[in-house]
């Protein structure tokens, strides 16, 4: 399980005790300042250190480092509960979708604020548009097999990169499910959507995304049979 993270320490014991038993938690460390990466091998998960700055450069690190067949990435802020993931893959395993995603529902005040929803409703009526899929929500809890993830080439290393990961996906004629899971206040700041200023620099990137043409025809669909998870 990849799990982006630019200091959280906070969050981390709560996220990591909810990884699957028998899952493998790739923390990738983003530049954190107050001993995320060192908490997180206290705790039993192996950290990926990414210099680059960005929530895509994080993701991209933790797939590239990643070994199981089966790769999920969720948020390290204590939003979401990565226990959640444990249908996502056996939808994957069991070839009945390529790419499965976490539909976000708030559960209580504050856990998605106003703007940072508006501006994910936009995106996701944009995403419709461009590529005929059904979704409501480009949230970071997902599940799909690591080869073809990374034969889609996605070259996005700020906010775009979960938007680019569903864009390309559907081009290449991927099957994507969605499944609604709780949304829970997270522990911290947002770094990414927390203000009206990152929500912008959010939509921006993932705008740019929408905006690029089709992905290459060569990529093929994603192979729906067996696996591990991580």
């Amino acid at each position: 399980m990849v799990l982006p993270c630019l200091n959280e320490a906070e969050a981390l014991p709560w996220v990591l005790a909810r990884i699957p038993p028998g899952w493998r938690a790739l923390v990738v460390d983003n530049g954190s300042t107050d001993g995320s990466a060192d908490l997180a091998r206290e705790l039993g998960a192996t950290v990926v250190r990414e210099e680059r700055r960005g929530f895509g450069a994080a993701c991209h690190a933790g797939l590239t480092a990643a070994t199981a067949d089966i790769v999920c990435f969720c948020d390290c802020d204590a939003s979401l509960d990565p226990s959640a993931l444990v249908p996502f893959v056996r939808e994957v395993r069991d070839g009945e979708a390529d790419l499965v995603l976490g539909r976000r529902r708030p559960q209580g005040r504050g856990a998605w604020p106003a703007h940072a929803r508006a501006g994910n409703l936009a995106l996701a009526r944009m995403l419709r548009r461009r590529t005929g899929l059904r979704l409501h929500d480009l949230g970071p809890l997902r599940a799909a097999r690591r080869e073809p993830l990374l034969a889609l080439g996605l070259t996005d290393r700020r906010s775009g990169y979960p938007l680019e990961m569903v864009v390309r996906a559907a081009d290449a004629g991927w099957r994507v499910a969605e499944h609604d899971v709780p949304y829970l206040p997270r522990t911290g700041a947002s770094k990414v959507t927390g203000t009206w200023r990152g929500t912008w620099h959010a939509v921006r990137d993932m705008s740019r995304v929408l905006a690029e043409s089709p992905a290459a025809a060569s990529v093929t669909p994603a192979p729906s049979q067996g696996g591990t998870a991580q």
